[in-house]
């Protein structure tokens, strides 16, 4: 067992409240219950000694192994090879489809022998509590149970189960065509054990599974030239989103490094604003209607929690069941992931001021006729309210996108997504024929655009810049054509592209911006950031540079896991780095790969 595999050698599996990540090597060494920002159960990505894991692989010194999805599902296959036969591990985790918030989750491990024998060996040894919490085992021959405060983690096997302290080991062996398994069951302290389960069960549950998955995905209305890779990009985004509220988690994790031994590490099981704004569009994009609006409700039920209160009308990022409060604190006792310390939970840029969530959400609910006219009039009047504010509030220097620790600027991209947040709330007022401060939107829109034209532009570089107060360039402001304040074509905006593509870029891959340049707060550096990429890759389609834009597309699917799965960003090696998988790099994907097929389809004349 790698005590610290990359971090792109996972996959992930998940029931639509939490999520495990499995490594290649059979480990499930990251899994929270019962929500994805619950304290851990395993975290041995975290620490290996002291964070918890769940292994079942074959007991062979020469096995090699490789781990696939099953097609079209979100059931990960972790095939080993070794002289004696080849086996395989099966993990899945079934769906919750009543959709109400529950402490019960279960992950299935089935096993199976393909050829030849197999010999499997279980290694169980939950650490939980961020391995804070002391637990005790009771055993009975295949039945395990592990109870700690507030919590209890039933283990069952098709094969007997054996004490190694407060932890259990198990072995079985397979002939071809033989199959088993082992099942584990968090709920609350004192909740009723499941019944043990048969090899046939497990198999059943396994296709039932595969069903869900697969129907979920037949709604897909794309038809373009990348199916496996977008269709494995909105499988990721249902399974980072909470079905209970509809919230999406940015990853499904905490504390993996953006620089391994660097302090960048944060925790990203919660709901910012901003990426789930911008997952509505992708959503909408391929013909998920209902998960869009799920997360438009949840938008306007924060809008209303706020209602009559002093501040903000959003903060970035909250809970997934909106709850506004995510205090920051690290585990010292956690060496983190290859000694990348300090590991944090809890998030303090949740206090920070970005002014651009409010373009994202207003441009979210614009997208489509589906998601706009579910829109109530109180929803309304609390969405004009909040642009009320956003007219008193927009010239505010701020945090910015990328939650900089360095002291608040006058950030260029805060300004465009005010711009943004006007100007679709007097489109949406104007096709939906409701009351609001119409003149004074207008004035506040006009004043955003005049402004950014005239400070947000460097005659140096010849392109818009990331604040006011320098020449440092900002991927974030490859947005602007696709949110119409610029013409992609227009010659200010393709002397933005040049000169992005002269700073930012390398190698078709895309830097967030230049820390050097612009200091940030933070010590170390960081990798290029994938959803850059792909915004990058959006806007030279627009652009019509369209070689460019698919060479640079194509090439960043094989920065792809094994899997298809991205992290947050791509490091100096090439290796995947952050928080895994990273739902805006997936959204962004799915943003590309469309405006790219459409741009790549009018050239061809279909």
């Amino acid at each position: 067992m790698d005590r610290y595999p990359p971090i792109a050698e996972h996959g992930l599996v998940g029931d639509l409240q939490t999520a495990a990540l499995v490594s290649s090597e059979g480990v499930v060494d990251w899994f929270a219950a019962p929500r994805f920002d619950s304290p851990s159960i395993f975290a041995a990505l975290l620490d290996h000694d002291g964070g918890g894991y769940f292994q079942l692989a074959p007991d062979h010194p020469e096995a090699s192994c490789k781990q696939l999805y099953y097609p079209d599902t979100a059931i990960l296959v972790t095939r080993f090879m070794s002289p004696d036969g080849v086996g395989e591990v099966i993990d899945f985790m079934p769906p919750d489809q009543t959709r109400t918030p529950s402490d019960r989750h279960t992950l299935v491990r089935a096993v199976r022998a393909v050829r030849g024998t197999v010999d499997f060996t279980l290694d169980c040894r939950p650490r939980f509590d961020y391995g804070r919490a002391e637990h005790q085992l009771e055993l009975d021959g295949d039945s395990a149970v592990f109870r700690a405060p507030q919590i209890d983690a039933h283990l069952q096997a098709t094969f007997p189960l054996e004490r190694d302290g407060q932890d259990v080991r198990g072995k079985v062996t397979l002939r071809a065509g033989e199959s088993g398994g082992a099942v584990l069951t968090v709920c609350a302290s004192g909740g009723e054990a499941p019944a043990p389960p048969t090899a046939e069960e497990i198999t059943a549950q396994l296709w039932e599974v595969a069903g869900f998955w697969q129907n979920w995905l037949r709604q897909s209305r794309y038809r373009g030239r990348w199916p496996e890779l977008v269709h494995r990009s909105v499988i990721t985004l249902k399974l980072l989103t909470y079905a209970p509220t509809g919230a999406l988690v940015a990853a499904a994790t905490t504390g993996l490094p953006e620089q391994v031994g660097g302090e960048r590490n944060w925790d990203y099981r919660f709901t910012w604003v901003r990426d789930g704004a911008l997952s509505v569009r992708a959503m909408l994009d391929l013909g998920f209607v209902e998960e869009a609006t799920a997360f438009i409700h949840w938008l306007v039920d924060r809008l209303r929690d706020r209602e009559g209160k002093d501040g903000e009308p959003l903060q970035t990022m909250y809970r997934v069941d909106g709850d506004p409060d995510l205090p920051e604190e690290t585990l010292d006792h956690f060496e983190g992931y290859r000694g990348s310390a300090p590991v944090r939970i809890g998030n303090g840029a949740a206090d920070q001021l970005q002014l651009d969530i409010y373009g994202e959400a207003l441009y979210a609910l614009s997208q489509g006729h589906e998601v706009a006219q579910q829109a109530t009039y109180p929803g309304w009047k609390r969405l004009a309210k909040t642009l009320d504010w956003l007219a008193e509030a927009w010239d505010r220097p701020d945090e910015g996108i990328w939650e900089t620790r360095g002291g608040r600027k006058d950030f260029t991209y805060s300004r465009l997504m005010s711009w943004v947040a006007f100007d679709q709330g007097l489109r949406l007022a104007e096709r939906f024929r409701k009351p609001a401060d119409l003149e004074r939107w207008r004035e506040s829109r006009d004043a955003v655009f005049e402004q950014i034209m005239k400070r947000g532009w460097s005659e140096r570089e010849h392109s818009f810049v990331q604040h006011y107060d320098g020449d440092v360039l900002d991927a974030s402001l490859l947005l602007m054509p696709r949110v119409g304040f610029v013409s992609p074509r227009d010659p200010a905006w393709l002397s933005t592209l040049d000169a992005m593509d002269r700073k930012l870029v390398s190698d078709s891959l895309v830097y967030r911006y230049d820390p050097a340049a612009s200091p940030d707060g933070l010590r170390g550096s960081e990798g290029t950031f994938s959803l850059c990429t792909f915004l990058y890759v959006d806007a030279l389609a627009r652009a019509g540079r369209l070689p460019q834009a698919r060479y640079t597309f194509e090439k960043m699917q094989t920065y792809a896991n094994h899997v298809g799965l991205f992290a947050e960003e791509v490091g100096p090696s090439g290796e995947q780095l952050g928080n895994f998988p990273q739902a805006f790099t997936h959204l962004s994907l799915i943003m590309a790969a469309t405006t790219l097929d459409r741009a790549l389809d009018e050239e061809q004349g279909r």
